[in-house]
């Protein structure tokens, strides 16, 4: 109340001013209903924008910390139920509505919304499927776009690690919910892009409402994915409305945990795997050098065969030969060409006889020669086979393979894993 002596000097603004704040008091916790207009953000991070119905207009305006926490932000030409209190801006001179909470007036405008952006999407083959792009068979590394804290961070990790427990896993902190959501992810997304350490990307948290998952249907998220070079993996939590984040995703799971398995296999099982394929190829080599050995007995059967009727025939040549001339020969040159042919007989003979003995010391030395060359063999003897571990391809040049790639050395007994980490010509 004013008394009657204090109405009689004037006031200064400032008593005004406080007069009005405090008759404003009642109004500390107001719901209002209206169309935003004129929606502006401040170099500061605040909000200010005007809040009208048929008939009347008030101004409006949300701190930038509370807007982070808001699950969306006002669009001019929208409806909004607005919580807050009523504060008397005494420096502006202005009555404003200063909103802490809002929620949308009218979820169904708001699905339409969504709706006109999918048929965009849709035309412009954004949820095609040979737009997808694959997942890595077994990823150098993993970037995670989510928030830093809370147990969707924790599960993804716990899932990854039991998997592959030396797997690398890179984090890319994200506001997940709120109004700041959508720009958050977007710029976690680019930057794992353009880090280039990691092969696959998921974006996570832990489900929520339509309100609460709404970042996920907002341009920026959805054109970050599209422009993304890494395929990127969605697991937004149980929810039975499909983002069109998912909807543009390479893969979609339900929760991080089925994520993460669908992004890392098994180690224990690549390594049941890659030793199963050692013995395959072992048994393949062992195979093949029993093969060569058949062979080279094979050939050495024939030529010992061969050998000893050729000479037979030679021999029964001469031995004819030798008829003739002694049917048409006086009897001196009879006896000094036989004795000749006898001669070139028992030379041929002896020629003959060396080169079996010859022939068969060369099949030998081949047979010991395809046994000494035989993967088995060379690894016996101190020596290693290495592969690349992703193409099975043998390294036989250090310009076959690259830095940070993963190799397998097979060993007599056993294999390595390794890591290229440096090259040496």
């Amino acid at each position: 109340m004013i008394k009657p002596q204090e109405a009689r000097r004037p006031w200064t603004v400032s008593e005004l001013a406080r007069q009005i704040q405090v008759a404003l008091g009642p109004l500390r916790s107001v719901f209002v209903k209206g169309e935003v207009s004129g929606m502006k953000l401040s170099a500061k991070g605040h909000y200010s924008f005007s809040i009208r119905d048929s008939s009347s207009l008030i101004e409006a305006f949300i701190f930038g910390n509370d807007a982070r926490r808001m699950p969306m932000l006002p669009e001019d030409g929208q409806e909004f139920i607005f919580r807050g209190r009523i504060d008397y801006w005494a420096q502006g001179g202005r009555v404003r509505l200063l909103v802490d909470y809002l929620e949308f007036d009218d979820v169904g405008k708001l699905r339409a919304q969504i709706e006109l952006l999918k048929q965009r999407l849709e035309v412009e083959g954004a949820f095609a499927p040979e737009r997808k792009r694959r997942l890595p068979f077994l990823p150098r590394a993993v970037a995670l776009v989510t928030s830093p804290t809370g147990a969707v961070i924790h599960d993804l990790q716990q899932t990854i690690w039991d998997r592959f427990p030396n797997m690398e896993i890179l984090v890319y902190p994200a506001q997940v919910q709120g109004a700041a959501s959508p720009g958050s992810v977007a710029t976690a997304l680019r930057a794992a892009n353009r880090d280039d350490r990691a092969e696959v990307v998921i974006i996570a948290r832990g489900g929520g409402s339509f309100e609460d998952l709404y970042g996920f249907n907002t341009e920026p998220v959805v054109r970050a994915i599209l422009a993304s070079r890494l395929p990127v993996v969605t697991a937004l939590g149980h929810t039975s409305d499909r983002t069109l984040a998912d909807m543009v995703s390479d893969a979609e799971c339900r929760t991080p945990t089925e994520a993460g398995a669908r992004v890392v296999p098994r180690k224990s099982e690549l390594k049941a795997q890659l030793a199963e394929r050692g013995r395959r190829i072992l048994r393949e080599g062992l195979l093949r050098v029993g093969a060569g050995a058949e062979a080279v007995a094979r050939r050495r059967e024939r030529l010992n065969l061969l050998l000893p009727a050729q000479f037979q025939l030679r021999r029964r040549r001469l031995e004819r030969a030798a008829a003739d001339l002694a049917r048409l020969s006086p009897g001196q040159q009879l006896a000094r060409r036989g004795a000749e042919l006898g001669e070139r007989g028992r030379r041929l003979e002896a020629g003959a006889q060396r080169l079996l003995a010859g022939a068969l010391r060369e099949l030998d030395n081949r047979a010991g020669r395809l046994v000494a060359l035989s993967p088995e063999a060379v690894l016996a003897r101190g020596y290693s086979i290495t592969e690349d571990e992703e193409s099975g391809l043998v390294i036989r040049a250090a310009a076959d393979t690259a830095v940070s790639r993963r190799l397998r050395v097979r060993l007599l007994s056993g294999s390595l894993a390794a890591r290229v980490e440096e090259l040496r010509p």
